[in-house]
């Protein structure tokens, strides 16, 4: 069997990143505290959405679901019209599923949108595993969504990569013991990525295929290559 290959979604394969920003802004119109800036909730990208905004809502339970009630609605409202998939990804996507590669979705939004956002960019078929902040107690950086992936799809952590654009992603995977290739069109800064401690880091999705070839053909850690 081919290597697995799961990837993160938002800032990995959909460019969703406008669409974060401008539903947080939404969110923390008329908050009391000190509301985040763009740069520090692009930070907080590749994290559960609930835990972020409770956490600036210093735990205040009611403070929090006024926060997600907002940001939510924004969200549900501009969806479709902010997000798309990055270039390149489709082909790529599909060229590595044609090549035999199980593949799994491993996102920290909920479920139900993104399997609305595999939809929308017409690759959900590809997907026969999405695990997401519905499917897990823990969420990344922490290894259980990733180890929730692997065993859906039946396949070992040394047969598998993990493909994320967020230091989030590459903690994760590297906990879970997989293979890990960082991304820079998305969230996180190249400077970010190259230090996150991804076994390789790549800059064009096109990238990706040949590094999973090499893998495929070596079975050896990626950053020999």
């Amino acid at each position: 069997m081919r290597p697995a290959i799961l990837f993160d979604l938002d800032g990995t394969l959909v460019d969703s990143i406008e669409l974060i920003l401008t539903s947080a802004r939404h969110a923390f119109v008329g908050f009391v505290g000190q509301a985040p800036t763009d740069d520090e909730w692009r930070a907080t990208i590749g994290r559960p959405l609930q835990i972020v905004l409770r956490e600036f809502a210093q735990n205040d339970d009611a403070e929090a679901e006024r926060l997600f009630g907002r940001y939510r609605e924004y969200q549900l409202a501009n969806h479709d019209r902010l997000l798309h998939a990055y270039d390149g990804v489709v082909a790529t996507l599909r060229a590595l599923a044609e090549a035999g590669h199980p593949m799994a979705v491993v996102t920290s939004k909920s479920d139900l949108l993104a399997r609305r956002a595999l939809e929308l960019v017409g690759v959900d078929d590809l997907f026969p595993v999405l695990v997401g902040c519905d499917t897990c107690v823990n969420h990344k950086p922490h290894p259980e969504p990733v180890e929730r992936a692997l065993v859906l799809l039946g396949v070992p952590p040394s047969d598998s990569i993990f493909v994320g654009d967020s230091p989030h992603d590459v903690e994760s995977g590297r906990a879970a013991h997989v293979h890990t290739v960082g991304v820079t069109w998305g969230a996180f800064t190249r400077e970010q990525m190259e230090a996150s401690g991804a076994d390789v880091v790549i800059h064009d999705i096109t990238e990706l295929p040949g590094v999973v070839g090499r893998f495929t053909r070596s079975r050896n850690p990626l950053q020999t290559f």
